[in-house]
């Protein structure tokens, strides 16, 4: 059985001390593909290098907005640092991303988060590239810049999504894939099961955000690559499928979506 981790970040400095250890760990258990993404612009070149030193590996660059800079005029040249980087042509960057908005954090620079999700979604389609959203308290925004503010070229990615019924319906009827992660384990998920059945087959993904967000039963331990299978299997009991059938469709809508079809 093969498992593709649509969202990981092997760029953070958990994995300083082992990071070529656990990588070689998760492809010896079986995930085959998986995504490095960045969240600013250092974490961004790191994700790229990563990927090109392993042939499994890809990348997403972007900033998040928990890292955008506190000017607007630095906001700038953030982005087009990002352009630059993606003027490489490095067949390894495969979407934009993790950017969107947060208001858990900060609702302080609101006006300049939604100006760097707007603008790095143009990023993005100008490069005819999905993009990999966050989106945490700040639910309405997010889906009326989607809705209202531009069109997505290529569609994209709710990252970890918050287990918001609304959220995820607005978001499928724009089109978008909903990736789900260690959150639809906790035993305190009131309304995940809900959720796992809401999205269509053909719009999901898994993912383990590592080294975040560690699935039951490792709870509050470090997370990698290894325990998406957490992820899929709880899937699998609430669409009461088998884990493989899970695994194969979660792995081709990730091929898709990242358009690795060969």
């Amino acid at each position: 059985m093969e498992l593709f981790d649509s969202h990981a970040h092997y760029n953070d400095e958990k994995f300083e001390n082992d990071r070529e250890q656990v990588i070689s760990s998760v492809k010896a258990e079986g995930i085959t593909k998986l995504i490095c993404v960045g969240y600013n612009i250092k974490s961004s070149k790191e994700a790229i290098k990563i990927a090109n030193k392993y042939d499994f590996i890809y990348s997403a660059c972007g900033i998040s907005p928990n890292d955008i800079p506190q000017t607007e005029q630095e906001l700038w040249k953030d982005i087009e640092k990002i352009k630059k980087i993606l003027q490489t042509g490095d067949k390894k960057i495969v979407a934009i991303g993790e950017i969107g908005l947060d208001y858990y954090w900060n609702k302080e620079n609101a006006e300049l988060q939604r100006k760097a999700f707007l603008e790095q979604i143009k990023v993005a389609n100008d490069n005819d590239l999905p993009i990999v959203i966050h989106t945490r308290e700040a639910v309405s925004d997010t889906i009326d810049i989607l809705k209202n503010k531009i069109d997505v070229n290529n569609k994209g990615i709710f990252h970890c999504c918050p287990l918001n019924r609304e959220l995820v319906k607005e978001a499928l009827k724009l089109g978008f894939f909903i990736s789900l992660a260690g959150p639809v384990t906790f035993k305190n998920s009131k309304n995940a099961n809900e959720i796992i059945e809401m999205i269509p087959l053909d719009k999901l993904l898994i993912e383990t955000d590592s080294p975040y967000l560690s699935p039951e039963p490792l709870r509050g331990k470090r997370n990698d690559s290894r325990n998406v299978k957490y992820i899929a299997q709880k899937i699998a009991e609430v669409k009461q499928m088998k884990l493989e059938d899970i695994a194969k469709i979660t792995y081709e809508n990730a091929e898709r979506i990242f358009k690795m079809r060969k």
